[in-house]
């Protein structure tokens, strides 16, 4: 079966090199400017791809397992040994084992993917990843009839990740995929950004991406996939199932229930710029609607 992909982004819409390491100038921005009365801001075209940079991508980050604040993965990911390393292959699988990533990637046509990033807490990016397809790893260990989700895990080294002393959530990190939605040719297993290595405060040195979901799915640092015939635990999906659906595709239209899921706001537009709406499934729904036919999407959310 083909499973190539058609980008629609360009190197000019993606994060800037620049941003990409360093959010302290936006903290101190949002600092300053937190005893001011902000009016509600416009919307700004639904695709407006203004670029971010690289500070951006690599300092404001979500990796519970290395602290909660936006600056933590960055300032105490250097932690964590990334060589060597390979992940566990195993359940419904004709080859299950230990793949060394070596020789992983040694079988593998890593491409350029330029992609959306939606958070889940209402901010995004544009990304740009280097890998390959999740559907060629798993063809590589060979997926079994009756498969019909894949489990993926974080690695846990607590002398590492001084982030999960906290009982925050369950550990390791877990996160799955139904079997449909692993085999898309969006979804990438991406081991680098902007040509270089994936940074660990990224999930170094390989991780998920599914650029249709809210971006706590896309989990980092794997080291344990299985197939499995049942859905398997997803670790904010166990901590909270009202707030965090195991399907989590993003969805303007079904709020959190904290904050509206309508509107986001772009990494690097600065502290008062202009917020944009959010596009259904992060503006791949052409590409990834058909796997949704017959759902209902507010409750399968």
């Amino acid at each position: 079966m083909a499973r190539r992909w058609t980008n629609n982004l360009t190197p000019a819409d993606a994060t800037p090199r620049a941003l990409f390491l360093n959010r302290r100038q936006l903290i101190a921005g949002a600092a300053a400017g937190a005893g001011l009365v902000a009016a509600r801001p416009a919307l700004a075209s639904g695709d407006d791809l203004k670029p971010n940079s690289w500070d951006e991508i690599t300092s404001y980050n979500n990796y519970y397992e290395f602290g909660t604040g936006k600056s933590d993965p960055a300032a105490n990911a250097h932690r964590l040994t990334t060589s060597p390393w390979s992940i566990r292959i195993d359940g419904m699988v004709d080859r299950p084992g230990d793949y060394a990533l070596p020789d992983i990637l040694a079988k593998m046509d890593i491409e350029d993917r330029i992609y959306r990033f939606r958070c889940v807490e209402a901010w995004s990016m544009v990304i740009p990843w280097q890998g390959f397809e999740l559907a060629d790893l798993l063809d590589l260990a060979g997926v079994q009839d009756g498969a019909r989700y894949v489990a993926f895990e974080t690695v846990l080294r607590p002398k590492e990740m001084p982030g999960v002393r906290y009982p925050v959530l369950d550990w390791p990190y877990r996160e799955g995929l139904r079997i449909d939605e692993a085999l898309h040719p969006l979804a990438i297993m991406a081991t680098g950004i902007y040509g270089k290595p994936m940074p660990n405060q990224n999930g170094a040195p390989i991780r998920l991406v599914v650029p249709w979901k809210y971006g706590f799915k896309s989990i980092k640092s794997v080291v344990r996939i299985t197939l499995t015939d049942k859905e398997p635990f997803a670790s904010w999906n166990k901590y909270n199932p009202r707030e965090y659906g195991f399907y989590s595709n993003v969805n303007p239209n079904v709020d959190h229930p904290r904050w509206s899921q309508a509107t986001e706001r772009r990494i690097g537009g600065g502290l008062f710029s202009a917020r944009q709406s959010t596009l259904m499934f992060n503006g791949y729904e052409d590409e990834v609607a058909v796997l949704y036919e017959g759902m209902d999407l507010a409750k399968d959310f």
